[in-house]
């Protein structure tokens, strides 16, 4: 069986003779997955070499356009891909629509079975849109939440994963170059550099003892643009997250309001699908009061950035902070 080595001035996996490889790096259109691109591209022949994004559909347009600039600079190819959920919806309708189970929920108390009400209004708007994030939450009645956090899983790594797994099928073995640092969260604090993750596939994170800082560094030193909104207040860049901090909700309330506009309207159209009636894009499953009402307005998107909606005009909450000037770089990038 082949293995793989390392090259120890660059630190690089390489392969013996008669195997072989295919490097893939996932781009999100991040600093740290151009890092890791620009890295991958100075060290593999580029017949060698992959670039993928896993589309959420929950992606602000600025990233799809820098992924358009990225790709005519580098002049590479990256391969957009997204899940489909039509099948699993096509299980949910079919799921609902015979649901005849009795009993109660141990924890909450409420019935199994979904209501005749409950049944009409979901089927009524459970149908694939071709939105990957949207029809994610369609089948599962709910969005995201930091507890559970599915769409990860499901609108990337699966999809990153069955396109590298279908190389080795074709007699690759697979090299996965990923963006990640230890000092992004305490659950990468042990990641590796290089390891075998299956059967002729390896993981290879090259940055993963950098900085941010040395992260967007690096990239200018390569003369390589960064995603814009880096400039526009946003210490992340990629989805609409569950997890963006207020300065980043800020920021895109004050530059982009379609965006929040069209997460309000998910959450409209999730809440039809969804067995209770209601969920909200800052999903809260702890609430102990029984006013759904209630608990929708104080989850809702909204509420969060508190925009104006129709004739209505809540206090925003973020008022000290929306006369944003034309650069809030975090990185130094106005300089």
């Amino acid at each position: 069986m082949a293995t793989f080595v390392f090259k120890k001035k660059e630190e690089t996996p390489s392969c013996q003779n008669k195997l072989r490889v295919q490097h893939v790096v996932s781009v999100s259109g991040g600093k740290d997955s151009t890092a890791t691109l620009l890295l991958a591209l100075r060290r593999v022949p580029r017949e060698r070499l992959r670039a993928i994004f896993c589309d959420t559909g929950n992606e602000i347009d600025v990233t799809y356009r820098y992924l358009d600039d990225l790709e005519a600079h580098l002049g590479i190819r990256i391969d957009r891909l997204k899940a489909d959920f039509t099948r699993e919806i096509a299980v949910k309708r079919r799921f609902i629509a015979r649901d005849q189970r009795t009993g109660r929920d141990k924890k909450t108390g409420r019935k199994l079975r979904w209501t005749n009400k409950a049944k009409r209004r979901a089927l009524a708007v459970l149908h694939p849109t071709g939105n990957p994030y949207l029809d994610l939450c369609l089948w599962k009645g709910r969005f995201p939440s930091r507890m559970a956090q599915f769409c990860t899983e499901e609108l990337k790594r699966n999809i990153a994963v069955a396109y590298q797994l279908e190389l080795v099928d074709q007699g690759f073995a697979v090299v996965s170059w990923q963006g990640i640092r230890r000092d992004e969260s305490v659950k990468r604090r042990t990641a590796k550099r290089m390891e075998r993750i299956g059967p002729r596939m390896y993981a290879f994170r090259p940055i993963v003892d950098w900085t941010a800082q040395q992260t967007v560094d690096f990239v200018r030193a390569q003369g390589c643009p960064l995603n814009p909104l880096y400039t526009q207040g946003q210490s992340r860049v990629g989805c609409v997250c569950i997890n963006s901090k207020k300065a980043d909700l800020s920021a895109i309330a004050y530059r982009y309001p379609q965006e929040i506009e069209r997460i309000a309207s998910w959450e409209l159209l999730v809440s039809q699908a969804s067995k209770l009636g209601f969920t909200t894009f800052f999903y809260n499953n702890g609430k102990k009061q029984q006013d759904l009402r209630r608990i929708f307005a104080e989850g809702s998107i909204y509420s969060k950035v508190a925009r104006a909606t129709g004739g209505d005009c809540a206090l925003d909450l973020f008022y000290d902070e929306l006369d944003a000037p034309s650069c809030a770089s975090s990185y130094g990038l106005c300089e």
